[in-house]
């Protein structure tokens, strides 16, 4: 009797779960669904660095914001393009997570504690001046 019972235990265990694992794939499905439907922000700003090792650093702590899609950091004009999802998160959580790392952006200024952790060719001039106009990127525009 032990044994038919554990065993009716086993399978309706295994019915129930093998449910819950629909319902995520079904779930799952519609997040994919959505997201192609969602509307994605594009963004330029101002951010300080040197070198390639800023560039990681930077695009590293942009992109681990959620609902960042994409972050492109330009080593020559001091300057970020990010695309998100602004059902997600907004310009200030990109501006503070890369503060956050250590760089100034326009509007917020690096931490001193993560700054003076970077390594020493990551250590930028704090009035250096960032791209804030994004006139590249509208010089690009006009070649297209």
């Amino acid at each position: 009797m032990k044994k038919v019972i554990l065993s009716v235990a086993v399978i309706a265990a295994l019915g129930l779960t093998s449910c819950k694992n629909e319902t995520k794939k079904e779930t799952e499905a519609t997040t994919t669904e959505m997201s192609k439907d969602m509307v994605m922000t594009d963004l330029s700003f101002g951010v300080r660095g040197n070198c390639g090792m800023c560039k990681n650093t930077i695009e590293k702590a942009a992109n681990g914001v959620e609902g960042v899609v994409s972050a492109n950091w330009d080593v020559d004009n001091k300057k970020i393009d990010v695309s998100f999802d602004d059902t997600k998160t907004d310009a200030m959580a990109i501006h503070k997570a890369i503060a956050a790392s250590g760089y100034d952006t326009e509007k917020i200024a690096g931490d001193e504690e993560a700054y003076d952790s970077l390594p020493g060719c990551c250590k930028y001039d704090h009035e250096m001046a960032m791209n804030q106009s994004g006139e590249t990127k509208s010089d690009d525009h006009s070649n297209n």
